[in-house]
């Protein structure tokens, strides 16, 4: 079975371009951080890319226009916006599910909204190391479409090796998960780490290294992903 490769980029002006070259080199998603000022979740390198952002002006309203726009240049691949709760509630939570709906995301993220709130928001949960076997249960009862395995505690941002406790959650999460594929982030920078990281769970998501590379433009950006995709086949 393929191992899906989710690429996180955050959404500025190149986006479009950015994420095209990832699904033409192998990725399967594309999640699209909208920035946010106080980012918990995000370690130092997607902090400074969500302020450079902030800073060239991408607001909500740009956001949703460059999700429109990565829509038109990767066909039907899956784009996920990843955001804040502080977000939507600025935005209003209907108002932003309808229009990001509208301009062609498959789902949502929002990272500080667990599972059992805003049930009527259709997104995808994250369950962590930290996360009791109920509300792994609730989380997978109730995810839209993949469940999102946080490696570790803390941010995010590559890491010199595979957490330790991923299979152990990897190993809960399976029976309570009725089928749902599991794809496992946060730490994950190199094609060696993706590939371990494949033989336990059903793909990858990849965030800071691929931000970090972006910044290199969409050929380099291209080549990484490239990299990722031939070490996940062979996982």
């Amino acid at each position: 079975m393929r191992k899906a490769l989710v690429i996180y980029l955050v959404a500025e002006p190149e986006t479009p371009e950015l994420a095209r070259a990832a699904v033409e080199a192998g990725a399967d998603l594309i999640e699209l951080g909208f920035p946010f000022s106080d980012p918990l979740a995000d370690g130092p390198v997607i902090q400074r890319a969500s302020e450079r952002a902030l800073a060239r002006g991408m607001r909500t309203a740009r956001c949703l226009d460059c999700l429109a726009e990565t829509r038109s240049l990767v066909g039907d691949t899956p784009i996920v916006p990843m955001t804040y709760a502080a977000l939507l509630e600025a935005y209003g939570w209907d108002r932003f599910a309808a229009d990001a709906e509208e301009r062609g995301a498959t789902s949502l993220i929002v990272s500080d909204v667990p599972a059992g709130q805003r049930p009527e928001l259709r997104r995808v949960h994250l369950v962590a190391p930290t996360s009791t076997d109920e509300r792994i249960r609730l989380a997978a009862s109730t995810t839209d479409g993949w469940l999102y395995l946080v490696t570790l505690t803390g941010t995010t941002g590559a890491r010199d090796e595979v957490s330790s406790a991923l299979a152990g959650l990897v190993e809960r999460t399976r029976p309570r998960a009725d089928g749902i594929p599991l794809y496992a982030g946060f730490g994950i920078a190199t094609p060696e780490q993706a590939a371990a990281v494949a033989e336990l769970t059903d793909g990858v998501v990849v965030g800071s290294r691929a931000v970090q590379v972006a910044e290199e433009g969409p050929r380099a950006l291209g080549e990484y992903v490239a990299s990722l995709r031939a070490a996940l086949e062979g996982a």
